[in-house]
This record gives structure tokens, C-alpha cells and sequence, in this order.
């Protein structure tokens, strides 16, 4: 097995109670989609994010409606118990947000800055300034978030005019890229400058193309040691969004870059937000970074298995351990690194079942209506009989409590 490549050293910045970066674990974030000014709708989805598992989550100040309502939403969260950082998405005002309204200033753990549209020409470093001046005020940090659908355009002409008198000059692709990560260093570079502490700032240089994303990342870790936020930005819907955000940050991940991630799923109109959680979760715990669920593993099912009882036990015991685990977090401390395998046939059926922690290997077509149950490696009991499935679900959760309980 490969060994898991170390992380690369990089600045702790601490966002509320959550540590980016430094010795910390990989931190998951989400971001809501919900109109801000809605407190209702925000301070529910923002539940919803923090009980799937966001360990931050960004909300959209973008008026003044907006950051009025953001210390409500922030209070009425703290009411619930649900302690999780906000993070306030600016764009054009967020200069003048923060100044009108110094109570979403004081509400929020992190704002997030894109210096492509923080203010233009002349403008542009006053109201960046501005920023970096409430968040120094606040003791907050910020996340300098670069993305190439909105990069700073009069950079971008001047790297390309140098380019034109290389000797041999770059792709535009590497000059777009040199641009981001440029619009990325100067501006940290100016935050500090403005009295800001390493330990407040992140970055993050987002695309939307896989092999793009790899490389400026790639290139920027090697330029800097602030921590990074990890994105492919307008990744898409469904499988399309969530083979290209893994394939992107799986690459990066396992190069040792990046200190929090994010899934940027587009939903399905009415579909769950909670998914990109869900992804980003998987994502580092398939690669062995974290453990957040336990783990299923079941057989994708062949002519051997003609039976949907292997699949339906799976998805039963799935969503069961899925829907606990919020309740099992406080109560068996330790669950999420469970391993549990529901097997369709005999030819890999007791040898999984023998690695996972706890295992069934149910009968095959043609096989003897047998299923045999093996706990630590050890065959402990066979099941037969049409109860099969509820028998094994309660000997799932005795093995929870007498392993995790107490």
C-alpha cells in the first residue's frame, strides 16, 4: 500500500474554534445557497451543512440586507448549539458591508476576499485596505480567494505584454496561470504589509479546468507556505461535478497540498446541498487523510448475484450508520473508523468479511441459503431464514456498544 505522502508545512490559521493548516487535519467546508437576508432559510441550511459534517461554512454578503442579517443568523445558530464558523463571501462592496455594518464585521470567523473585483483601478488597493484594516480591527482572518472567471484583468495584460518579449515566450495558458497565483502572492504580500500575521491568511487559486487546477496549485505550493483552500470552482452537477473535484484534489491531496476543501457541487433543483459534504468527507477518507463514517464495503453485484437482498442490507446498513452518526459522534467515541462488509456470494464473500471489523457474506444464486457472520476475523454465527437482514443489523449494533461504549 502507498504510503500516504507527507502534507506540505504550511502557516496554522485559526477560524473560530477550527485550525487551518499546521498541524491540523484536513479541514471540510461548504457554502450555503440560501439568500442571506432569508435568516430562516440560511440558519437552517447552515444546520443542515454543520450536521453532515462542514467544519466551516461560507455564507454570500452581498448587501446590505445581507450583513444585517448575518449576527442574527450567527445567534440564532449559537442558540441551537450548532457552533460552526461563518465565513462571509464579499465581492465589489464588501468594503463598505464591513464599515456600514460592524456587527457582521464582529459575527463573522473568516471573510473571504477576491482581489479580481475587492475594487477597480485607482480603487482597488483602498478598498482592499479597508478590508484587511476591519479584519486587523476584528482579529480575523481572511481567506484570499483568486478565480479565473474573475481575474484581475489590467495583471493579466501586463504579464501578457511581457511575455510578447521573451525570447521564447510562455502558453497564454502559463501566463493566466502566473497571473493567478501572482493576484494571489501580491495581495497576501500587501495584507502583511497593512499589519496582517501569516497565521491570518489563506489562499486559494481556483479554476474550473482539472489539469489547470493541479498545476497552479502545484506551482503556488511551492511559492508559499500560507495555508490553501482546495476547489474546482464550477465543478458541475452530479457525476460530472464529483469525478472532476475528485480527480483534481485527489492528485493534489496526495501530492501533500492543501489544508481545507471544498466540493463546489451545482445541485439538483430542489436536491440536497449537503452532498458536496458528503463528497469532500469520502474524498479524504478513501484516501486515507481522515475518518468520518465507517466504512461499507460491498461487492458491485454480478450473474453470481442475482439476489437484491446483498444490495439492499448494504444501503440499509449505509444509511443507518449515515443517519447515527451525529448521535454516535458524543456517544462511542471512535465509531467512524468501523468497518463493516455485506457480501453477495461465496467467491469474496468470507475473505472481505474477515477484514472488516464485522461482515456478512450472504448466499449467492445457487448457493446454500446460508449466510455466516465473521467479528474480528473470526467466524461467529450463521444466519439463515428470511430475517437474515434485521438478525445482522442488531448484531452490528451490539458490536458498537461493546466495542465503542463505555
Amino acid at each position: 500500500m502507498s504510503e500516504v505522502i507527507p502534507r506540505r508545512k504550511s502557516v496554522g490559521v485559526m477560524v473560530g474554534d477550527v485550525q487551518v493548516g499546521g498541524d491540523a487535519p484536513i479541514v471540510v467546508q461548504s457554502m450555503t445557497n440560501t439568500d442571506t437576508a432569508d435568516i430562516e432559510k440560511t440558519v437552517r441550511q447552515v444546520a443542515e451543512l454543520w450536521r453532515a459534517g462542514s467544519e466551516i461554512v461560507r455564507i454570500t454578503v452581498d448587501r446590505d440586507e445581507a450583513a444585517a442579517a448575518v449576527p442574527h443568523i450567527r445567534d440564532r445558530l449559537m442558540a441551537m448549539n450548532v457552533n460552526v464558523p461563518l465565513v462571509g463571501d464579499f465581492h465589489y462592496i464588501g468594503h463598505k458591508l464591513l464599515s456600514d455594518h460592524p456587527a457582521c464585521a464582529e459575527a463573522l470567523a473568516k471573510y473571504r476576499i477576491n482581489p479580481g473585483n475587492v475594487g477597480f483601478k485607482a480603487k482597488r488597493d483602498t478598498q482592499f485596505s479597508q478590508m484587511i484594516d476591519i479584519a486587523n480591527q476584528n482579529d480575523k482572518p481572511v481567506r484570499i480567494g483568486v478565480n479565473w472567471g474573475s481575474l484581475d484583468q489590467e495583471l493579466l495584460t501586463k504579464l501578457m505584454d511581457e511575455n510578447a518579449n521573451r525570447e521564447v515566450p510562455w502558453s497564454a495558458v502559463r501566463v493566466q496561470r502566473e497571473a493567478i497565483i501572482q493576484s494571489a502572492l501580491m495581495s497576501a504580500a500587501r495584507a502583511e504589509e497593512l499589519g496582517m500575521g501569516r497565521d491570518k491568511i489563506l489562499l486559494s487559486t481556483k479554476v474550473s479546468n482539472v489539469q489547470h487546477l493541479i498545476d497552479v496549485y502545484t506551482d503556488l505550493a511551492q511559492r508559499c507556505d500560507y495555508g490553501l483552500h482546495l476547489g474546482l470552482t464550477e465543478a458541475g452537477m452530479g457525476a460530472k461535478g464529483i469525478v472532476a473535484s475528485s480527480a483534481a484534489l485527489g492528485i493534489l491531496l496526495q501530492r501533500g497540498i492543501g489544508d481545507t476543501i471544498r466540493i463546489s457541487l451545482t445541485p439538483e433543483p430542489g436536491g440536497d446541498r449537503t452532498l458536496e459534504v458528503q463528497v469532500a468527507q469520502q474524498l479524504l477518507q478513501t484516501m486515507g487523510f481522515r475518518q468520518f463514517l465507517p466504512v461499507v464495503t460491498a461487492c458491485p453485484g454480478c450473474g453470481r448475484t442475482t439476489s437484491t437482498v446483498f444490495q439492499e442490507l448494504a444501503k440499509d446498513i449505509q444509511d443507518h450508520l449515515t443517519e447515527s452518526m451525529p448521535v454516535w459522534r458524543e456517544q462511542y467515541p471512535g465509531v467512524e473508523g468501523l468497518n463493516v462488509a455485506v457480501m453477495g456470494c461465496i467467491v469474496n464473500g468470507p475473505g472481505e468479511s474477515k477484514h472488516a471489523d464485522i461482515g456478512i457474506s450472504l448466499p449467492g444464486t445457487g448457493e446454500t441459503p446460508a449466510a455466516p457472520v465473521f467479528i474480528d476475523g473470526q467466524k461467529a454465527k450463521t444466519l439463515r431464514g428470511p430475517n437474515i437482514a434485521n438478525e445482522f443489523k442488531a448484531m452490528v449494533a451490539d458490536y458498537i456498544e461493546k466495542r465503542f461504549g463505555g
